[in-house]
Formats: structure tokens, sequence, C-alpha cells
């Protein structure tokens, strides 16, 4: 069951163990990944199936899903699946808007003309989960920046299920948010075929999207090949909640993301003992009713607390030093703590904003930093499917102009060459 902490000592030993998670000893993790990386590389999608029959099912429906296949999905979906994830995905696309950008031009004396040119990236590569959670939202937190940053085409990988068929549900999201192609393969070997590119699998330039251990490591690996969003260790909430908070609602969130991986982290931070009391037998109630209660249950056992600290001063220091995921604030005034807490990846306020709400619907990304990386890090956005170059015309009146300083410093450096470069352009 969840501890209850109230020693500064327990509290820095507690968060110790949670920046831990997952982080030990990765060796065995990171020499199977390089040994996969390698296979795929080389024998590309004979490869990727071997490891898919071993690892996922024996017999694969198919390779890449044809377009009739995913057609079919989406129209034999639930009707009020269909709606709730077309809702879902205008909030998406509402948000994410307005962080599209445009490139800018500085025109100075002697016709110079500097510019930056904003260009989307050609092809991208979404990473879905399947196995005991098919997150059929990540589709939609993908897909849909990708979409409105100009994306050229989405390559989606999603591991088979168990009988060796797609997921429907997750091919009717591909199809509402118009994934190009589907292939059924998973693992650190999904992540190969997509940085390599086979004969079937096309190479992407970015990989983006959750996924286990195997997953991180491998994109962790590529990384300089391609591009990749972030590597997402387990998932986490902290939630700040002062004594009027409702304890019902708090365990239910806390339980909210105790439920999606043995190695999640829940951490609640009061200044009242009752609240804590009462939010630790509330979870007790709520846990028995969940149909992943043992994932749950091992969760908050090793790495979730709840930790008693009556000053919000010191609330706000121990929320800045975790920098979880997702932060939620149920205290009367929560936007008191808005300018106050910055190191987060998605923030909650009020006890209507409970943290589902994030990843299923109101519009911000999911795909958010984790395992403390919120300090330097952002959620996933349309700046994660663009890249920026710059353009630079001299005339030779402004080279000339330019040219002694230039000169001085590339003598400085000792490149001779870098120099010479420009003094050719310069003699009469």
């Amino acid at each position: 069951m969840i501890k209850i902490l109230k020693e500064k000592a327990e509290i820095v030993d507690f968060i110790t163990k949670n920046e831990q998670r997952g982080g030990g000893d990765n060796s065995e993790i990171e020499k199977s990944v390089r040994e996969i990386l390698e296979d795929v590389k080389v024998n590309g999608d004979e490869a990727v199936s071997k490891y898919t029959k071993k690892w996922d099912c024996e017999n694969p429906q198919y390779y890449r899903v044809p377009e009739e296949i995913i057609n079919e999905a989406y129209e034999k979906a639930d009707i009020d699946l269909i709606n709730a994830l077309k809702r879902s995905k205008e909030n998406i696309e509402a948000f994410h808007v307005k962080q599209r950008r445009e490139g800018y031009t500085v025109e100075q004396d002697d016709g110079i003309v500097l510019k930056q040119i904003i260009r989307p990236l050609d092809r991208v590569g979404i990473y879905v989960p399947g196995g005991t959670a098919p997150l059929i939202s990540t589709v939609l937190m993908c897909a849909v920046p990708a979409k409105i940053a100009g994306v050229g085409e989405i390559v989606m990988v999603t591991p088979p299920q168990k009988d060796g068929t797609p997921n429907p549900e997750v091919l009717a999201a591909a199809k509402l948010c118009g994934v190009n192609q589907v292939f059924l393969c998973g693992g650190a070997q999904a992540i190969a075929a997509l940085a390599y590119g086979t004969r079937e699998i096309p190479g992407v330039s970015k990989i983006v999207g959750p996924g286990s251990a195997y997953v991180a490591t491998a994109k962790k690996m590529l990384y300089g090949k391609i591009d990749i969003d972030m590597i997402a260790g387990p998932s986490e909430v902290l939630i700040i909640a002062d004594e009027n908070a409702n304890p019902r609602y708090i365990a239910a969130d806390l339980l909210s993301q105790a439920e999606h991986d043995v190695l999640a982290s829940a951490v609640l931070i009061t200044k009242s003992e009752t609240l804590a009391e009462a939010v630790k037998d509330e979870i007790g109630k709520q846990l028995d009713m969940l149909q992943r209660k043992e994932i749950a249950s091992e969760s908050l056992r090793n790495y979730s607390g709840i930790i008693i600290e009556k000053s919000k001063e010191e609330q706000i220091k121990w929320a800045n030093l975790i920098a979880p995921e997702h932060l939620e604030i149920m205290t009367q005034n929560p936007l008191e703590y808005e300018n106050e807490v910055v190191n987060y990846g998605s923030l909650f306020l009020g006890e209507y904003s409970p943290e589902p709400l994030g990843d299923y619907f109101a519009g911000p990304n999911h795909v958010l930093p984790t395992n403390g990386t919120a300090r330097f890090s952002s959620p996933l956005s349309v700046d994660d499917f663009i890249k920026k170059s710059s353009s630079i015309l001299y005339t030779k009146e402004a080279l000339k102009k330019a040219a002694d300083s230039i000169i001085l410093v590339a003598e400085r450096e000792g490149l001779d060459a870098h120099a010479n470069s420009i003094k050719v352009r310069c003699e009469n």
C-alpha cells in the first residue's frame, strides 16, 4: 500500500529511488537491443518478422496492413468511439494549430537578405504500443501535430494482437488521422526498421511515440541516424492538495497513473495528515475495483507516496525538484500555484481537471517528458515535425564592408583558407 512520508530524510530517499526507476543496470537490454538493430540493418524485413513471431505472435495476419482493412476497421468501429475520437481530434487540432509558425526575412543595407526557412519533415514514424493497453489516443496525439506541420508521409508501427490481427480501434484512429501506412511490428525491431528502412518499411527522418524499455533504448541508440521525440520513462503524476480537496478524487487520479505500469509513480503532497489518511483509505477501496489491480498495487507499494509538507514554499520546492510528467493542483485557489511551479510536462488546475482529461480530450499533447526531464524538455508539438534552415544573400559591396572583420577572426583561429575565401573576392 502507498506510504505516508513525514521526515525530510525519508522524502529525499523516496525521490532518489524514484529517479532511478527503470534506470538501473540496463546492460542486458542494451546488449539485446544492439543485436536486434544490427540484425534488422543487415537482414531487414526477415529479421523484423523473426522477432515478431518470437515475442508477439507466431502468425501475424499482416505485415503491411492493407488499406482496405484499415478502411473496414474504421467503417465497422463503434460509432460512439468514432464520435469521441473526432471530438478529441478537433480539440487537439485547435490547440496545436496555434503552434504553427512561419519563417522570417531580415533585410539590411547593401542588399543583404537573411532568412529563416521552416519546412516540414518529409516522413515520420509513429510507434503505438500494443500489449495489454493499446494506446488509441497516442495515434491522435502524434499524427495530428504532424499533419498540422505538413509532414509528407506518416508511417505507423504497432504490434499485432496475440491472435495475429491488428487492433481494429488503433486502425480506425489511424484512418481518422490520415496515417499513410501501418505495419504490424513492435519493439526495438520496429524502431530499427523505421530508422534504417527495409524493402517494405520506408525509412523515416524522425520517430515519435512511447514504448517499452526496449523501444526507448532503441530510440536512444539510433538518435543521430534519425531524430526522436524523447526517451520516455514510466508514467507519473504528482498532486498538490490542501485540506479542502476531495480524497476520493485524489485517490482516483493516483490510481489512474499507477495502473499504467509497475514502475509508474503516483505522489501526493499535502499539509493535511487527515487528508493523507483519507486518501490512503480511499485508495484501498478503489483498488479492489480495478482490472489492473496487481500492476497498480506494485506501483503504489514501490514508487508512490504521500508527502506531508506544511509549508507551501516547500511543497513547490519538492514539486519542482521532482519535475513530474503530470502535475495536478487541487487546492482552494489553484491559480496561486500556476506561476510558482515551473517543472512539469502538463499542469492540471482544480478538482475538475483530472489527468485523464489531458490524456484523451482537452487538446494539449499527452506525449510528455518524464523522470525529471521536464526541467529542460517539452511536450510533443508541431515544432517536433519541422526543421529550420537559414539563408544568406550578400552583395559584393556588403561583403567588402565585412571582409576585414571576417579575415581577422579567421586568421586568429588559424584557418587561412577561410580567410582566403574572403580575400579572393575582395582583390582589386
